[in-house]
């Protein structure tokens, strides 16, 4: 057996999301077969030697688009050179998103899909399958996907009006479809109608520039749709998935949600824990349309700030890249109108070193919760946790051993990703990765990528995680509803009647709209206690009343000739 086969990791400290502790690390066959101090393993080995460096579960990033034609253009960067990229990065599996056109078979685009990462990925992958339409076809699709293709996640859009977004009806279709098949619902959030009114009348005013992309999409449309998803999602009692979070006010709705105990979990991006929308406004349009994304990067230059607390104390969950390429000629497809520009940023090789100088260097968060954010939580959350998401005996050999020392300057001139621009380009990150190991080979070490393409293998994930569902099963058996038992009503029902145009005529007259009568009293007077209202103002008493009557003796007497 060749020592690429067997690896022996000694001397670091592993971290997994809930503890910490110096031990070694025995790989073979691309599992983790031991882990812990003076062990005793086969010769033939690759002996690495990790003092004073981490040895941490690879990373998971739960949104790629990789090779994706979207508003004209493809994205550069496709199944090969972005995993190559992730594996840089000590990204060890991505999530990539099946994009089916409206009317297209789900089934078929997943196949589709299916086959252009298992000819290219460098490292295990996943896939979640975007509905941009609802029929009876596509819900037979989605039992298909998540019963038998390993498909756990299903996205859909509220944005993007006439392409990809599907009404508040078909929304709760989905969400409810993908309850009873255990899957997870992920949510573009934005309010698309608002944003195709706002893009009009931005264009109709002069402005055409990528600054009108952020005008368009202000964090409010943001937060509304969020808000909305989650209130659909709790209605149902379903789980939902929010992604990605690109502002404080989207950010508030899931962390009050949560504290609500709604089942939500939110994925901040990358791009904007790292930058923000200032760029928009740069002089040079390349440079500005270079940031658009959707949602857009929010001008507040303390929303990165915000969302990394959030990450840390457990209000968002999650972060991905949502790494989707496009260089420079492609972005300027829209150079005359901002809403033709590409939407889309790097962001799968930079995403582990922008959190840790972001949260880590900073204080925010100890290496533990980085291998949450970063990894764990996404495993559980889409069921393939502790195969993934941790450094224990029976695990994936999936492993970047990080350099907590190391100082590295993000530039798109020494980049793996494809693009030749990078939005977070001259940031110096102090640590990253020194090596990566993805299912049991050394795939990057001395700043060197050593890939084979189509060695990556696609990972099925199961429906119904406990993660995601223990608190959904709960809730269902306690809240079965059941009828009120009562006697049957047996009392006068008023009576109404429509005219020739639709409207609803008044009332009937009381003496045939039922008015409850009770006996008179004693003298032959009417019993005061009748009721004598009526919607329509009649009273009880009502007589009729002739049209017209002939006076035959008014005040003063008869008059008996003319008076003059």
């Amino acid at each position: 057996m060749s020592s690429q086969n067997r690896i022996l990791i000694k001397g670091g400290r592993v971290v997994n999301d809930d503890q910490t502790f110096h031990a070694d690390v025995y790989i073979e066959d691309g599992t983790i077969k031991q882990v812990g101090e003076n062990l005793i393993t086969p010769g033939g080995a690759r002996v690495i030697d990790a003092k004073d460096k981490l040895v941490l579960p690879g990373g998971i990033d739960p949104h790629t688009h990789m090779q994706f034609a979207f508003m004209g253009a493809r994205s550069v960067d496709d199944f090969y050179t972005g995993t190559r990229a992730a594996v840089a990065g000590g990204t060890t599996m991505i999530i990539d998103q099946v994009m089916p056109n409206r009317l297209d078979s789900l089934l078929d685009s997943f196949e589709k899909w299916k086959s252009r990462a298992d000819e290219s990925c460098c490292c295990d992958y996943g896939l979640h399958v975007a509905v941009t339409y609802w029929t009876d076809r596509v819900a037979a699709d989605l039992e298909t996907l998540a019963k038998e293709k390993g498909v756990n996640g299903f996205k859909v859009f509220m944005a993007y009006k006439d392409l990809y977004q599907l009404s508040d009806g078909e929304l709760c279709k989905v969400v409810a479809k993908a309850k009873s098949l255990g899957a997870l619902v992920q949510v573009h959030a934005e309010n698309g109608e608002l944003i195709a009114e706002s893009e009009a009348a931005l264009l109709s005013k002069g402005v055409t520039g990528p600054e009108g992309h952020a005008l368009a999409r202000p964090e409010e449309l943001e937060a509304e749709a969020t808000n909305r998803a989650i209130t659909i999602a709790h209605t149902l009692n379903a789980p939902v998935y929010i992604e990605p979070v690109m502002s404080k006010s989207a950010a508030e709705v899931i962390a009050n949600a949560r504290r609500k105990g709604r089942v939500v979990f939110g994925e901040a991006n990358v791009a904007a824990l790292g930058t923000d929308g200032s760029h928009y406004w740069n002089k040079c349009w390349t440079h500005a349309a270079g940031h658009v994304t959707s949602p857009p990067l929010r001008a507040d230059g303390t929303t990165g700030e915000f969302l990394l607390d959030l990450l840390a104390n457990g209000d968002l969950s999650v972060t991905g890249s949502e790494h989707c390429t496009y260089n420079p000629d492609q972005k300027a497809l829209g150079k005359d109108d901002f809403t033709q520009i590409p939407h889309g940023v790097n962001g799968v090789e930079d995403r582990m070193m922008i959190i840790w100088e972001k949260a880590v260097h900073t204080g925010r968060m100890d290496a533990g919760q980085f291998v949450a954010v970063t990894s764990t939580n996404a495993a559980k959350i889409f069921n393939i946790y502790p195969r993934k998401g941790r450094v224990a005996t029976g695990s994936d050999a999936d492993i970047v051993i990080w350099d907590p020392k190391a100082v590295k300057t993000i530039s798109s001139q020494s980049h793996f990703q494809q693009g030749a621009f990078n939005i977070f380009e001259g940031t110096t990150c102090h640590g990253a990765p020194w090596m990566t190991i993805a299912g049991g080979r050394v795939v990057y070490e001395n700043g060197e990528a050593h890939v084979g393409q189509g060695s990556g293998r696609f990972v099925s994930m199961p429906c119904f995680a406990d993660h995601v569902y223990a608190k959904i099963r709960a809730r269902d058996a306690v809240r079965e509803t059941c009828p009120v038992e009562r006697e049957p009503y047996d009392g006068p029902i008023a009576a109404y009647s429509m005219d020739e145009n639709g409207y609803m005529k008044a009332p009937l007259s009381p003496s045939q709209a039922g008015f409850h009568h009770r006996p008179p009293t004693r003298s032959g007077g009417r019993n005061q206690q009748d009721s004598s209202f009526s919607l329509g103002g009649d009273q009880f008493d009502d007589k009729p009343t002739r049209s017209s009557s002939r006076i035959l003796n008014p005040p003063g007497g008869r008059s008996s000739g003319p008076l003059w």
